[in-house]
């Protein structure tokens, strides 16, 4: 896919920007229930090479601190500065990782690890040391996987950056967000573009393979000229990939969004100004639109996968690794074994109890079943490579396909007729003009949505 396969339309983007689910898995989390508990997990856990399958790993580890509060964020986090917390969370999720393990079937082989949190990089360098020799005693790190951390520049140094690539981490992702200061000021997060840049700087010297810079659009005090300065700053930089995020004013589901002043938010025509620009500025700068709100160089794995059609997509985002079993540890982190979906509880409390109780600490989960695997496989093709090929569907799945989902495609019907997408007897191709709408095109094949428009809590598709 060339540069020139992306085309923003304002007018199609009024009409069809409705909330919707970002599609991090189908069936999206909020549909996950408690009946599913940790003696499902270890069902699944214990039956990864049944069929004679042998899947490769992922591992994401949730790290739930942070020294100052971001008023824009809605993640799962802990504000302290006390590291006593972090120390007993360490001896905590290496009890999580040894009970895994023992109940783990089939290889221990990882292709790849993602540090989320939170912000990691507030773990002490011995607490990363020990963290990582613990997930090395039970996993074995392949030579050549891809190994990534979420780091905060303002907490991290130039020998930080080498004890990381050090530790075996060879990919990067860096918060930034917007350099305006007046919007660092709305948001709590003064970050200035020199520390940001020796934190780049010191990713190359040390030989990470790729570095992600994280911008978000629709903050308060935000405007065209200002976050074009900021773009100017990013594209200079020359990070490998750039994530642009649709900042979701939510603040009676997340809390510190509270502190923001509604009145200081740019407009919905300020907002789609301001995504405009973006996307014609990275474009021009030869970034690779991958999907949503994802760039990459044309030479960055996303892009190559996505050429090659290997693009997946997990809790992470976009990904190279499409059949990994996923193993996700820590305070609310979301797992994927075989065909099923977990999730942990979201308290330390909860989560240290479980764990002294000799238990994982499930929260809740979901098996699922053929239909949901179906409609899986439709919406990550959507969502990754925007085509799918019906006679591949009905092949993997034994259906036929326009009968099964004759509702979804007088609906998609609808799409067709404002250019969004194309409908043949063989293929569904999202069009230019769709690429940004992807999620809502997926919408269409979402079974939980038909029966629930209750869809204020999902954020806006644009």
């Amino acid at each position: 896919m060339d540069n020139q396969a992306l085309i923003f339309d304002p007018d199609l983007i009024r009409r069809f920007d409705v909330n919707g689910p970002r599609y991090t898995s189908y069936p999206t989390a909020d549909r996950f229930t408690d009946d599913f508990t940790a003696a499902d997990y270890t069902h699944w856990l214990g039956r990864r090479t049944v069929g004679g399958i042998s899947r490769a790993l992922s591992l994401y580890v949730h790290i739930p601190f942070c020294n100052t509060i971001c008023y824009y964020c809605a993640c799962n986090k802990i504000i302290t500065k006390d590291h006593g917390r972090s120390a007993k969370y360490i001896k905590y999720l290496g009890r999580e990782i040894d009970q895994v393990a023992a109940a783990l079937d089939g290889s221990r082989d990882v292709v790849q690890l993602h540090l989320g949190g939170g912000t990691p990089t507030f773990l002490a360098d011995d607490e990363l040391r020990h963290l990582m020799e613990t997930i090395r005693r039970q996993f074995h790190l392949l030579p050549d996987g891809e190994y990534s951390i979420e780091v905060d520049p303002r907490k991290v140094n130039r020998e930080t950056v080498r004890l990381l690539a050090e530790l075996g981490f060879n990919r990067m992702s860096i918060g930034v967000q917007d350099f305006a200061p007046e919007v660092q000021q709305a948001v709590n997060r003064i970050q200035s573009l020199e520390e940001t840049r020796q934190v780049l700087e010191a990713a190359r010297e040390f030989g990470f393979k790729s570095i992600s810079v994280d911008l978000i659009y629709g903050l308060p005090k935000q405007n065209v000229i200002g976050f074009n300065h900021t773009l100017d700053a990013v594209i200079k930089l020359g990070p490998d990939r750039l994530s642009i995020y649709n900042y979701a004013h939510l603040p009676s589901l997340a809390k510190p969004q509270r502190r923001i002043n509604e009145a200081d938010l740019p407009t919905p025509e300020a907002r789609l100004s301001i995504l405009q620009l973006a996307i014609r500025r990275l474009t021009d700068a030869g970034y690779v639109f991958i999907g949503m709100d994802h760039f990459a160089k044309p030479d960055d794995e996303l892009a190559i996968a996505q050429r090659q059609g290997r693009l997946h997509r997990n809790f992470q985002g976009y990904s190279t690794h499409a059949e990994a079993d996923l193993l996700a540890f820590g305070v609310s982190a979301i797992g994927k074994v075989g065909p099923s979906y977990v999730q942990n509880v979201k308290t330390l409390d909860d989560y240290y109890a479980r764990l002294d109780a000799g238990d994982l600490p499930v929260m809740r989960g979901i098996e699922l079943n053929a239909d949901d695997l179906l409609r899986r496989g439709i919406i990550q093709a959507l969502m990754c490579h925007f085509t799918l090929s019906i006679e591949s569907i009905e092949i993997a799945h034994m259906i036929d396909f326009k009968s099964y989902f004759a509702t979804e495609l007088q609906d998609l019907a609808a799409l067709e007729a404002a250019g969004l997408v194309s409908v043949d007897a063989q293929w569904i191709t999202v069009n230019p003009p769709g690429r940004l709408l992807v999620r809502a095109i997926a919408m269409v094949f979402d079974r939980y949505l038909r029966s629930d428009r209750e869809r204020v809590r999902y954020s806006k598709v644009i």
